[in-house]
């Protein structure tokens, strides 16, 4: 006996609302989408042409593709067919992948998401998703959409530079020697450019047409070949001018595009070449990539951005000011790992935005140990003399004072030390242990005051029990982002190319992260209530919610 299965049976049509699940990641899309203010989606309105989809159901059905870990804008097409979801997001129109690609790059999808992160994430605030007390901040690193061996490192131009340039001024001194062309430098100058190249094969052509003109003029056959012997060493001339000319405009032209970076992709000129942790080949092979700085926050994702530099170090305070002016929303504490804690981080932190700094520096953890405490050859295990300024040695020889020094690092920021030095170390029984240099030198210590200054506030910080907790809580919660990212939703490489495509593909992502987290929550909870027997207040009133709104609430008009 089976059950009844007629294919020739004529039924009425339903609506596939009700055929979607209360907790369904569709559910969840369609609300988040709603939320967000006319005024965001004003830009994308034109009035010339033909008219388009609406923006909400783009912006709509590619959540909910990026939700089922499906990036391609044709496989998004299929399932606007396939998918009882998608059919309703969509409201049963069809637009093309071409049309799909195209929303998913518009210039103002950047804003647009942003401003779906804001209402999202004060949606989270008001059912106690979240908290405002701090946020957790770490990296990881994304491969871009290019390929493997498209590498441009900088050092290397600057070496083929150097030689082209050496090889151009030869060429110049001889010219000029010849009186082929002008003088076209100043003395204090010493590098020919390409426009300098330009003039010099604009001279040169200038002399084979005059000997070209020569040779016509001219019926003697030996002084016809004497003249086009001088113009074949004219013409090789002019060949290696424009050699050295176009190489030339190319390695500046490199340089422009590397900026301040090591090296860039040819096929996606802003993705930098970074050493990543899925090496399949476990040889540390370099591969164009973008280094993703993200904000959370009980593992939903409140803020993002992307940057060319592999370290962390250097993109805190840039990540924070997105923070702040793009997401609007800077909790009073910053937790991260060690990798953020630098002297110039925690000055931003504590004097500019004033906030807690809840990031250990790079040796907190090994300061904490009994080895490092008991390590009397260590200068921070010395006795200081506040009122002498200076420090005793195990030795008892006196470390005094010398003098101030400053340094500036490539970056601009400028660090202040205090230099001690001994009078005289010689005849230390200590002094191999000491002091590791082969040389036989007195022994020196320096002190960043403004550093120990904040490594004893980071210090102060996490000694006490609640921010202690917090931290603990930070692998808990920015890690496990990154695992659903990669793991399960499968964001491991772009499909697009360039800085800003890139930006905008990663905010989808992440922004269906959120979703799928969210509709994570609300399955379970209401799990727990059907387990129980007897929802909560908060969840029957939830359900009840979602109930009136897709029975009498009407779906928006679609142009």
């Amino acid at each position: 006996m089976y059950k009844d299965y007629n294919m020739n049976q004529i039924t009425i049509p339903l609506n596939i609302e009700v055929m979607i699940p209360a907790d369904d990641i569709a559910i969840a899309v369609n609300d988040m989408v709603e939320s967000i203010p006319d005024a965001a989606f004003e830009d994308f309105d034109h009035h010339f042409g033909a008219a388009s989809h609406h923006p909400r159901m783009m912006m709509k059905i590619i959540l909910c593709g990026y939700a089922q870990s499906v990036y391609s804008g044709r496989k998004i097409e299929a399932l606007l067919g396939d998918s009882l979801r998608m059919k309703w997001l969509a409201q049963h129109q069809h637009p093309s992948y071409r049309t799909i690609n195209r929303f998913r790059i518009h210039p103002h999808m950047n804003a647009l998401i942003a401003e779906a992160f804001i209402q999202f994430r004060m949606q989270l605030q008001a059912n106690d998703l979240i908290d405002d007390e701090a946020i957790f901040i770490d990296g990881t690193k994304l491969e871009a959409n290019a390929n493997k061996y498209t590498f441009v490192f900088r050092k290397s131009v600057e070496q083929h530079q150097e030689k082209l340039r050496a090889q151009s001024k030869l060429m110049y001194d001889t010219m000029y020697e010849q009186m082929i062309i002008p003088a076209l430098l100043e003395e204090s100058e010493d590098i020919v450019t390409d426009a300098h190249l330009n003039t010099m094969h604009q001279a040169l052509e200038t002399v084979e047409n005059d000997l070209t003109e020569a040779i016509d003029a001219t019926e003697d056959v030996p002084d016809r070949k004497a003249i086009r012997s001088e113009r074949s060493v004219i013409r090789k001339a002019k060949k290696k001018c424009a050699d050295l000319r176009d190489r030339e405009l190319k390695y500046t032209q490199q340089l422009a595009i590397l900026g301040e970076r090591n090296s860039y992709s040819k096929t996606d000129t802003d993705a930098t070449f970074m050493r990543m942790k899925e090496d399949h080949m476990r040889n540390g092979q370099l591969k164009a990539g973008y280094n993703l700085q993200v904000a959370s926050n009980h593992q939903f994702v409140l803020g993002y951005d992307l940057y060319p530099n592999p370290t962390d170090t250097r993109t805190l305070k840039p990540f924070l000011d997105t923070m702040l002016e793009t997401f609007q929303h800077l909790p009073g504490k910053i937790v991260g790992d060690s990798g953020y804690g630098s002297e110039s981080n925690y000055e931003m932190i504590m004097d500019d935005y004033e906030r807690t700094a809840l990031i250990p520096y790079n040796t907190y953890y090994k300061e904490k140990k009994k080895k490092y405490k008991d390590d009397e050859i260590h200068p921070a295990n010395w006795p200081y003399d506040a009122t002498n300024d200076l420090y005793i040695c195990p030795d008892d020889r006196e470390i005094r004072f010398d003098r101030y020094t400053k340094r500036t690092d490539k970056c601009g920021y400028t660090r202040s030390f205090k230099m001690y030095a001994s009078d005289d170390c010689s005849g230390c029984p200590l002094y191999d242990m000491c002091i590791k240099s082969e040389k036989r030198i007195n022994k020196r210590i320096q002190k960043n005051m403004n550093l120990e200054y904040f490594k004893a506030q980071v210090n102060h910080q996490l000694s006490t029990k609640e921010n202690r907790e917090i931290y603990q809580q930070r692998k808990v919660d920015i890690e496990t982002v990154f695992g659903n990212l990669k793991a399960n939703l499968s964001f491991r490489r772009f499909s697009v190319r360039g800085m800003r495509k890139v930006k905008i593909e990663t905010g989808l992502a992440l922004l269906a992260l959120n979703l799928r987290k969210f509709t994570h929550i609300l399955r379970t909870n209401m799990k727990i209530d059907m387990k129980n027997g007897e929802a909560s207040l908060k969840s029957r009133c939830l359900a009840i919610f979602l109930s009136f709104q897709r029975l009498y609430v009407p779906a928006p008009y679609f142009m």
